[in-house]
């Protein structure tokens, strides 16, 4: 899945604003790197204040993007490429300016008063419970109109939603069967583990140092304080996901993907969310995107953890998104590291996730404080800068106004130094990080096992991870070397041969891997 950030992926209008027609111009590049499918960032009506992820309208197509006929253009062009097209919901909360929240708010006994989370204050008129919002502060807003508390996981203006309430349930999947009558393949489902909340709306107990974690919210925001199992991860979440689902099965060929937001037992939800075939196809979280250094370990506990805790569940990784650090820079990698984690991506189980420009190896823009837009980052600077780094234009070409992206000025700037990783650089360079990336997809789709085989000797000896993919068909060995220096694997019992090098090294004994390198093997 090939993750387009629409905003600033391809501007066809010159409002520095990208939008879906010029996605859509840019498609055959998307379709050349091999990929299955996009996942396209919110284009739905919105007021911009946390950039699309604060819906006022699901059902229509925010101008600044076009319009339902250029969505359809999108979801047409993509098709004739044979791209499946995932469109990014975030029903967990509404924008304040959505007219159920209008309406909810205009009185406590009018027909959405229950449609969000509304509490009456303590008796010294302080919040309901001590939750806070995963963007800073307390999680609950005071509303003048009803002389209530709302609930708002994020943005003050984005209101959550009382996923107790059966109309609200009823209405969010007449949304997504709108979605799917105009033939989207899927959903990319934002925050889904934040849907419920505790009904009694129960205070959070503090989290230990011990067990704090930066992945979902930075070190500097208290939100890591505590160990959030009442205002996320509630147990009737399940339920909805089988409604989800079992709606989504009436139509052929579609899928979901979940966003799972949690610091402490992300993995865990991925398994419990996917598992068996009436929940979610399949889930994220956050173990890979994390600031932990790139090593062999990480990797290996992660897809041990997953293991052990998914039972027949489906994962889909990512090394890098929209709301992170890009993993070039936030590991520190040389330009070998960035190619053999691109390789190392395709071999994992499940399925994977680029985020746009992790294919030409676009490190973290460093952004002046004046250029930001994310109210995260503005709220947290300087300690922590936002997600405006992540998000700054596609480069194109690196002899165009704004690298290809736009003729008017871009609503994040193209920064200097992300001219010379440009797609027209590095499209005819064989050893360029792009056709690496489209390298390492091309073995992905050649080899079924690394998709849908079994994962076996998962190993971290030092900095060297290995591990065997095997199927009924094939056996594939896989060796990642994250150190600086060449390091030797012995192999299992067997005769190998090397995948990378057609017609291909054949080796019996042990194989040595350059620093920053891998080696994917299959058994004659």
């Amino acid at each position: 899945i090939y993750q387009i950030y629409l905003r600033s992926f391809q501007d066809s209008d010159d409002d520095g604003i990208g939008d879906l027609a010029g996605a859509a111009s840019r498609l055959p590049y998307v379709s050349s790197l091999g990929v299955g499918g996009v996942w396209l960032s919110p284009c739905f009506r919105s007021p911009m204040n946390d950039y699309g992820y604060d819906v006022s309208d699901y059902r229509q197509i925010d101008p600044q993007f076009g319009s339902l006929d250029d969505f359809e253009g999108f979801l047409s062009t993509a098709h004739e490429l044979g791209l499946k097209v995932l469109i990014d919901l975030a029903l967990s909360h509404t924008s304040d300016q959505h007219e159920w929240f209008e309406e909810s708010r205009s009185s406590r006994d009018n027909p959405k008063a229950d449609w969000y989370v509304w509490s009456d204050p303590r008796q010294d008129g302080t919040p309901p419970n001590n939750w806070l919002s995963v963007f800073g502060g307390s999680a609950w807003e005071w509303d003048t109109v009803r002389c209530q508390y709302y609930l708002h996981n994020f943005l003050a203006s984005q209101p959550d939603l009382n996923f107790h309430s059966p109309q609200v349930r009823a209405e969010i999947l007449d949304t997504v069967k709108f979605w799917l009558d105009r033939g989207v393949d899927g959903f990319r489902l934002d925050t889904i583990n934040f849907y419920f909340c505790d009904g009694d709306l129960r205070s959070n107990p503090p989290l230990s140092l011990a067990r704090r974690n930066a992945s979902i919210a930075p070190a500097v925001n208290p939100y890591n304080f505590q160990d959030h199992v009442y205002d996320k991860n509630r147990p009737e979440n399940i339920l909805f996901i089988q409604e989800l689902r079992s709606l989504m099965n009436a139509y052929s060929g579609r899928m979901a993907v979940g966003e799972v937001g949690d610091a402490q037992r992300g993995l865990s939800i991925m398994g419990e969310y996917t598992s068996g075939d009436s929940r979610l196809h399949t889930c994220y979280s956050f173990e890979l995107l994390s600031e932990s250094r790139a090593t062999a370990q990480l990797f290996k506990d992660t897809l041990a953890r997953f293991d052990c805790k998914s039972g027949d569940g489906w994962p889909t990784w990512a090394l890098s998104n929209h709301d992170t650090v890009r993993h070039g820079s936030r590991w520190e990698l040389p330009e070998q590291g960035k190619k053999m984690l691109a390789r190392l991506l395709a071999c994992l189980p499940g399925s994977i996730c680029l985020y746009q420009g992790e294919e030409l190896g676009l490190p973290e823009a460093d952004l002046a404080y004046a250029d930001l837009r994310d109210p995260y980052g503005i709220r947290f600077w300087p300690k922590f800068k936002g997600r405006d780094g992540c998000r700054t234009p596609m480069i194109w070409n690196s002899n165009m106004k704004n690298a290809g992206f736009s003729d008017g000025r871009p609503w994040l700037p193209a920064p200097e130094e992300h001219l010379p990783y440009s797609v027209e650089t590095q499209d005819g360079d064989p050893d360029s990080i792009l056709n690496h990336y489209r390298a390492a997809v091309r073995m992905r789709t050649d080899w079924p096992v690394l998709r849908t085989g079994m994962t076996e000797s998962l190993i971290a000896n030092g900095e060297m991870l290995t591990f065997s993919r095997v199927d009924e068909a094939d056996s594939l060995f896989c060796g990642f070397n994250f150190a600086n220096e060449q390091q030797e694997i012995r192999l299992p019992p067997g005769t190998w041969q090397d995948l990378g090098n057609e017609p291909g090294e054949v080796v019996s004994d042990r194989v040595r891997v350059d620093g920053w390198d891998s080696v994917v093997l299959k058994r004659l």
